[in-house]
């Protein structure tokens, strides 16, 4: 008999690094389901994990042999999570792709540094603080903005506090695409999403989840919010 189970889409997770990035993302990863190693020099942050990830290993980024035995070879994906210690982020990139990880991110804290990664092959290189940055940016700019990310190529993604010149219309009566030059993926109500083909009526305390490049998006934003 087949087992019914869901099985995890990309298998197990190592988050080598468990700081404050890191450990928010092997917390979450856990909370999501997944089976996750975390790996970190210091007992004390491994300690601190150890009842809520599957596996929590004290082990050297830098040394191949430690991250084969604690099992980041098993791994369908590793999070390279140490920003400060530059030897160890990049040494521990690079073991992570000769140990054959499918797919593997690091944090970065500058371009050359992104450059570098990229070159050694990790396939997600991201920049927390910049990011973070760049949205609280945003919502200071617009502040019916309440979330920003930036997707694939030149677009980006927000999540938009429904104006109240828009409230009672439907989202197929805003001619999004032809007037607006973006894309409305749907609204948020009560946590639920409404996709536009529903062609929901915007109602006080909706969030309209808009895709597009940065220009339109902004006007957008200041014609219906200014």
């Amino acid at each position: 008999m087949a087992d019914s189970k869901t099985p995890d889409p990309i298998g197990p997770v190592a988050v080598v690094g468990l700081g404050t990035f890191g450990g928010a993302v092997a917390r979450d990863l856990a909370a999501f389901g997944h089976h996750v190693l975390g790996i970190d020099v210091e007992d004390a942050k491994v300690n601190a994990l150890a009842d809520t990830l599957a596996q929590a290993v004290i082990a050297d980024a830098r040394d191949e042999a430690a991250l084969r035995d604690a099992g980041v070879d098993q791994c369908d994906a590793v999070v390279i999570a140490m920003g400060d210690d530059l030897e160890a982020n990049i040494v521990g990139a690079m073991n992570a792709r000769v140990l054959g990880v499918k797919r593997i991110w690091s944090k970065s804290r500058s371009r050359t540094h992104r450059r570098i990664l990229s070159r050694i092959g990790v396939d997600h290189v991201v920049n927390p603080e910049q990011e973070m940055g760049r949205r609280v940016a945003q919502t200071i700019h617009n502040p019916f903005v309440t979330d920003y990310m930036v997707a694939a190529g030149n677009q980006t993604v927000v999540s938009l506090n429904a104006p109240g010149r828009l409230l009672g219309r439907t989202l197929g009566q805003i001619d999004f695409r032809e007037r607006h030059d973006i894309e409305c993926l749907g609204l948020l109500r009560h946590g639920q999403l409404h996709r536009l083909e529903a062609d929901p009526t915007i109602a006080e305390g909706d969030t309209l989840l808009l895709l597009g490049r940065r220009s339109p998006l902004q006007r957008f934003g200041e014609a219906q919010c200014g």
